[in-house]
């Protein structure tokens, strides 16, 4: 799906929305808050932008931000039962609508002291999504964006998921091409002036297997181990990617 300079201006507009619900909620996370404080703060933000909530009934899903909590790789739903505690980390998925325009972002964050892996694991995601972003160039190969991401976090030593992958988006939530964050470089589609893709290494501190409990939606991984996500909206542009949830 090809967009207009016209459209990718009102997706950054839809970033820069989302940017700041965010921001909104960034103060939160810290010890003794639940995560539906959080859930509560981002539905009054994006609604004071005259927004939508992305998630909020996509599927059936019941809330505007996924929050996984540690174990926790994507798709977990806020609950007043889940206290913030020293040592946890905490992403937060949250997407809007804006102009009929889809934006998606996720960060996650540590509450209090991390050990000394929970913040390498929480560096090395976030410089791979950075690293995968620079590969996002026209001439380029899908498979440069998704072997960015493995490259850096597997000589690490952390697990790269493999059930979760980013995707394009725009109009819908979810469009062509999927973007995983393994694979070669040089294979894959040839990366275009006016693709958007929603880049988000998924990276497991242990091993990269994931089940799904029997809620459905909450994905954890099966060693226990913690599990970091980092996402932007990232268009290709003649001139270079250009962040749109930066």
């Amino acid at each position: 799906m090809i967009k207009t300079p016209a459209e990718i201006e009102k997706m950054r507009f839809s970033g820069q929305i989302l940017r700041k619900v965010h921001e909104a909620i960034r103060p939160l996370v810290i010890a003794g808050k639940t995560t539906m404080d959080l859930e509560i703060v981002a539905n009054r933000e994006i609604a004071s932008f005259g927004a939508k909530a992305a998630f909020k009934g996509y599927h059936g899903f019941p809330a505007a931000l996924c929050t996984s909590l540690n174990d926790q790789v994507v798709h977990g739903m806020p609950s007043e039962r889940t206290v913030l505690k020293d040592g946890d980390i905490l992403s937060i998925d949250c997407g809007v609508i804006v102009d009929g325009f889809y934006s998606d972002a996720a960060v996650t964050y540590a509450i209090g002291t991390p050990s000394a892996r929970t913040k390498k694991l929480l560096e090395v995601t976030k410089a791979s999504l950075e690293a995968a972003i620079l590969e996002a160039r026209v001439g380029g190969r899908l498979g440069d964006i998704s072997a960015a991401v493995q490259e850096m976090c597997e000589a690490q030593g952390f697990g790269v998921v493999r059930e979760f992958v980013g995707h394009g988006i725009g109009k819908t939530m979810h469009e062509d091409p999927q973007v995983p964050n393994f694979g070669t470089r040089g294979k894959g589609p040839r990366l275009k002036a006016g693709m958007v893709l929603a880049i988000e290494p998924m990276i497991n501190a242990g091993k990269a297997e994931v089940k799904v409990l029997k809620d459905g939606w909450t994905a954890v991984t099966v060693d226990g181990s913690y599990s970091a996500h980092f996402e932007h909206t990232v268009a290709i542009t003649k001139d270079g990617p250009l962040v749109l949830t930066r």
